[in-house]
């Protein structure tokens, strides 16, 4: 690598903009924070397809549904508590059927519900045993159990957890993230963020953190460690916090 250059290319004196396009790896990060659904836990899109599949839906209805109105619908009021389950459960169900649908919205809760990957827990460890500070930003309908469930394993690997339930706010209003900056005490370029959303990530990389698309868990853990310098897909498992 030449003197003054990072691994993408940038001189030092451009460095600053790369970054802050979410591309220059020449950097030290000082945290990373991750989504759950879709990273940390496999995400309910498969749950979604499979009901979808079962009762006769159109493929991909219940995605289209809650990309309709995004800062307005059932989903992102529920997920600001502005509704309790009961009141998105009529204000769902009557979105589907203005869209010409009939759904249960009650089984599509209960596909949120995703299994831990072992994978990215050992990565957690590792980025905490090296210095990093992590963070987690959901959104969700309801304050996550921390000391029962699946949760509970991964819960005290994070040194802040943010919830669109708690907070008021959700992904991908920018407040969101600024919460998660403040409280972990850095600037948006010190962070690396892991969500498996494209437009959730948008917001972060116009704020100036490098972002990561997760679509291949392995694959985004490679990356990781490329830009972290730390090593997260060894075969030697590290015990620390939740461990």
């Amino acid at each position: 690598m030449d003197a003054g250059r990072c691994p993408q290319g940038c001189y030092e004196r451009d460095r600053d903009a790369c970054r802050g396009a979410g591309y220059c790896r020449g950097v030290a990060f000082r945290a990373v924070l991750f989504d759950l659904g879709g990273v940390v836990f496999t995400g309910p899109m498969a749950a979604f397809a499979e009901y979808e599949r079962r009762t006769g839906l159109p493929d991909g209805l219940i995605r289209r549904l809650n990309s309709t109105d995004p800062d307005t619908n059932a989903w992102a009021r529920y997920e600001r508590s502005e509704v309790d389950r009961e009141g998105f459960v009529a204000a769902f169900e009557a979105q589907a059927r203005a869209a010409g649908h009939d759904v249960d919205a009650q089984e599509v809760l209960a596909a949120l519900e995703g299994d831990v990957r072992p994978e990215m827990v050992e990565a957690l460890r590792r980025l905490r045993a090296a210095g990093l500070r992590v963070a987690a930003m959901t959104n969700n309908v309801a304050p996550l159990d921390v000391e029962h469930g699946a949760f509970a394993e991964v819960a005290p690997l994070f040194e802040v957890i943010l919830q669109s339930s708690v907070e008021g706010v959700r992904k991908p209003e920018p407040a969101f993230y600024a919460v998660a900056l403040e409280r972990l005490g850095v600037t948006a370029q010190d962070c690396v963020y892991l969500d498996d959303l494209g437009i959730n990530l948008k917001p972060a990389r116009e704020m100036g953190m490098t972002t990561l698309k997760v679509t291949d868990p392995a694959a985004a853990l490679r990356e990781l460690g490329d830009l972290t310098g730390v090593d997260l897909t060894g075969t030697t498992v590290l015990r620390g916090p939740g461990g």
